[in-house]
């Protein structure tokens, strides 16, 4: 089984006929309108899974939970990362709902059941509002916690100062100051610039559109590239559209916009400043700026607010500062001590 593009759709083909029942599950996926990059994704993980159920002698219909783990062990042998097994487990269970009925997780294994006194998961961690219902007990992989670094100030100056075009100017500070992923920027139209009332118009994940005011430096740096840049004989309404080339006039893609990256990224100072780095950026300087968190949630695009938590979390530089200020209070505390 592999997966083809057909009319710009992702499709399943096999020479043995289980396309049908994958393709029909995707025809579903994009029926509720999910995105081109879920149905992607999901096709991708089919394959997976199909290539690992071909070397076994089990059936789909015939799973239990106790076999994901065999699925896992095999996964984690092609080197998959805890995440991708997560989102392929996430997948092979919806598959088989869509199938049989009925969920993989009924009767799972003895070490998932909780012990004869626990009480539940409690309050939420965040909030603390609330008691959080049981959720059904499923197979997972445990995922690192990591912790992802802002961009300090000089890298971001040294990465601004290696710009070129006012478009790349735009793109970078759309990341830098409104915290837009490198979907959202692509995906941008000439109208969403909202000139009268200073905002943007954002096309977010999972069709969650969310207005941003314009900055000040943004507006004019967008002003200086539809003015100087942007190609006038074009028939798309993309905002960011190549500048040179054959392809002049034509829309950005998903490759233009890493290579804009990944040049300047081969400086070891600037080596960690890709695309999502910028982002993160916004959401820590957000942060650390006093934003509330509802705030910072609805800015992000966030549908989770345990992802919006990430840019809560101090960084190793904000513990660095603080532990720089109390130790110096506490050695000349010490300092007075020995005096007397």
């Amino acid at each position: 089984m592999r997966v083809v593009v057909n009319g710009g759709e992702h499709v399943l083909v096999a020479t043995d006929g289980a396309d049908a029942d994958a393709n029909r599950f995707l025809d579903v996926v994009r029926a509720r309108g999910l995105s081109p990059r879920t149905v992607r994704a999901y096709a991708f993980d089919l394959v997976r899974f199909y290539r690992w159920l071909g070397t076994t002698t089990k059936q789909l219909d015939g799973l239990v939970a106790a076999d994901l783990i065999d699925f896992i062990a095999d996964q984690q042998r092609g080197s998959a990362a805890p995440r991708s097994i997560n989102r392929r487990l996430t997948t092979v269970r919806l598959f088989f709902r869509f199938q049989t009925g009925r969920e993989l997780d009924e009767g799972a294994l003895g070490i998932l059941r909780p012990a004869p006194h626990y009480k539940g998961p409690g309050r939420d961690h965040a909030l603390g509002l609330h008691r959080l219902s049981r959720r059904v007990r499923k197979i997972r992989v445990k995922e690192p916690r990591l912790l992802i670094e802002p961009l300090t100030p000089e890298q971001v100056r040294s990465f601004l100062r290696s710009l070129r075009r006012y478009r790349d100017l735009a793109i970078v500070h759309l990341m830098l100051l409104c915290g837009l992923r490198s979907r959202e920027i692509l995906d941008l139209e000439t109208a969403d610039v909202v000139w009268a009332d200073v905002r943007l118009r954002v096309r977010g994940k999972g069709q969650r559109d969310r207005a941003l005011p314009l900055p000040d430096l943004l507006a004019r740096i967008l002003r200086d590239y539809l003015r100087v840049e942007r190609p006038a004989k074009t028939d798309t309404p993309r905002l960011f559209l190549v500048l040179q080339g054959r392809r002049r006039g034509q829309p950005m893609t998903s490759a233009g916009l890493r290579n804009l990256f990944r040049h300047r990224r081969r400086r070891p100072a600037l080596a960690a400043a890709n695309a999502h780095r910028f982002r993160h950026t916004f959401g820590a300087d957000m942060a650390r700026a006093g934003v509330r968190l509802p705030i910072l949630q609805r800015m992000m695009g966030h549908a989770d607010l345990k992802t919006t938590l990430q840019y809560i979390e101090l960084s190793l530089i904000d513990v660095a500062d603080e532990y720089k200020r109390a130790i110096s209070t506490i050695e000349g505390r010490y300092r007075r001590a020995r005096r007397s």
